[in-house]
């Protein structure tokens, strides 16, 4: 590449990115999803007669990095707390859901549609595995109760390992084995992928709560290295990578690695630039279709017996031996969303030239456009009908910290939300653990030095310095006392 020709890339690049910055805002106002324009944006470009791509390996290794990064976000945005009292409902969803989905997609692929055996296979395995990218973004605008967003967000990061095996052996015509070697393998997958993430998530954590980097920018870097690291050392040994950077990143966000606030920041506009760039390449991608009147009866006959059949069977069954409400149920089966993961997988059989892979990839694109239109705007009136959103309860804190080595201690900035009940608590009854000193508090932009009777007021800053073994129980302290107010102590009993 010459130099004039890396300036008419950087040139386009800078456009499209601030255009599909400019759609999130267009999106959220229309009540679209952001996703969508991203692939409008990609269809418009393909379309152009002077950009062409039609490489589908490199379309393949690009958007599994994206996938990575979404998956890397995810993991440190989601609290442990939400997240480990469903893991094996979100377990029981990556496996029993999958194979029941796989079964009844395949035969109504099969029986009504006239795909081949590897065909319907194929696209009940591709169309089984929900969305990291469409369920982060979607949940953050849906306020629903932190059990079932902790369901979705496992089971997205979970339920890749299976899929991709099953994609793998059927795009592959010398892989053959039996159900036990095919159950053998996503149980290695699993497991395998989940002891690397957990270890590198651990061994991350030790390493930046005592290392004191010259700059703060410097601990997003290091956090997210540790996530890809992750990931390619469970993918390298043939475990579940994405399991892998998932769990590293669940780890390390629900650790006291220092500028956590800021790491997230980082992520979350990581993540951002990952789903831009897919979505605009699978757009570049597919279209223009070459048989569109053909694909879209199958993909819309298909995408009704997964939405209306398939998921809501695959959740009935899994969540089965689990004690879970059927209004949770009923917004369990509507949220399946799929998006980009879909996408990529069904341009595996594509690469291994598998017969059909062209109308396979369409069908798949089909399918999520239209059902991404359908389901991703009405999540958040199904939630509220079902009554399983929480939209008055109290946001949880978010805590910022620095490390003060000298005085073997973490300077903790907290912000105080409009609706926390630590609203007019004063700062004797916080009643924190010993050694910990609220040293500042800014209020209307100016500086209050604060006395055991200073009362607490939304919107307040706070600044504590709390010694480094005290720290865990001084937040969990401010989380409880921002649900409960005063009476913490006893009502979170």
């Amino acid at each position: 590449m010459s130099i004039d020709e890396l300036n008419v890339a950087l040139l386009v690049g800078a456009a499209v990115l601030l255009v599909a910055v400019v759609a999130v805002r267009l999106s959220t106002g229309a009540g679209l999803p952001s996703l969508l324009l991203y692939l409008g944006i990609g269809a418009l470009l393909g379309g152009s007669p002077w950009l062409e791509f039609n490489d589908l390996e490199l379309a393949q290794v690009l958007g599994v990095a994206a996938l990575v990064l979404i998956l890397a976000e995810g993991g440190l945005t989601t609290r442990w707390e939400t997240v480990q009292p469903v893991l094996p409902l979100a377990l029981s969803l990556s496996t029993v859901g999958v194979a029941v989905s796989v079964s009844v997609v395949a035969f109504v692929a099969h029986t009504f549609f006239g795909m081949s055996w590897q065909l319907a296979v194929l696209c009940g395995a591709i169309l089984s595995s929900t969305d990291a990218a469409a369920v982060f973004s979607t949940l953050r605008r849906v306020p629903l109760r932190p059990g079932l967003a902790g369901t979705l967000e496992a089971e997205s990061g979970m339920n890749d390992a299976p899929v991709i095996i099953l994609v793998m052996l059927l795009s592959s015509p010398e892989s053959e084995g039996s159900l036990l070697v095919v159950g053998g393998l996503i149980l290695y997958e699993l497991v395998v992928g989940a002891v690397v993430g957990v270890t590198v998530g651990w061994l991350g954590a030790q390493v930046l709560r005592r290392s004191a980097l010259p700059a703060s920018g410097l601990y997003p870097i290091a956090v997210m290295t540790f996530a890809v690291l992750a990931y390619a050392g469970a993918a390298y040994i043939h475990a579940s990578g994405f399991l892998a950077v998932y769990l590293a990143a669940l780890v390390l966000g629900n650790s006291d690695v220092p500028h956590r606030a800021v790491t997230r920041g980082f992520a979350e506009a990581v993540a951002w630039i990952a789903q831009i760039g897919l979505f605009v390449m699978l757009g570049l991608l597919v279209f223009p279709m070459r048989e569109a009147a053909d694909t879209v009866l199958p993909a819309l006959g298909i995408g009704l017996a997964l939405l209306l059949v398939a998921r809501p069977l695959s959740v009935l069954l899994a969540a089965a031996p689990f004690r879970v409400r059927p209004a949770e149920l009923g917004f369990l089966a509507w949220a399946g969303l799929r998006g980009a993961v879909p996408i990529v997988l069904a341009i595996i059989p594509g690469v291994a030239d598998v017969d059909g892979s062209r109308r396979l990839l369409e069908t798949v694109f089909v399918l999520v456009v239209v059902f991404t239109l359908v389901q991703s705007p009405t999540l958040p009136y199904v939630a509220r009908r079902l009554g399983v959103s929480h939209d008055g309860e109290p946001r949880e804190l978010s805590i910022e910290a620095a490390p003060l080595d000298r005085l073997s201690s973490d300077l903790l900035q907290i912000k105080i939300p409009a609706d926390s009940r630590l609203h007019g608590v004063e700062v004797a009854e916080l009643r924190l653990p010993p050694g910990a000193v609220i040293a500042l508090i800014v209020r209307s932009n100016a500086p209050l030095a604060p006395t055991d009777t200073t009362a607490l007021r939304r919107g307040d800053d706070c600044l504590i310095v709390v010694p480094r073994r005290s720290r865990a129980a001084v937040e969990a302290r401010l989380h409880s006392l921002s649900v409960h107010g005063r009476l913490a102590g006893w009502l979170s009993r």
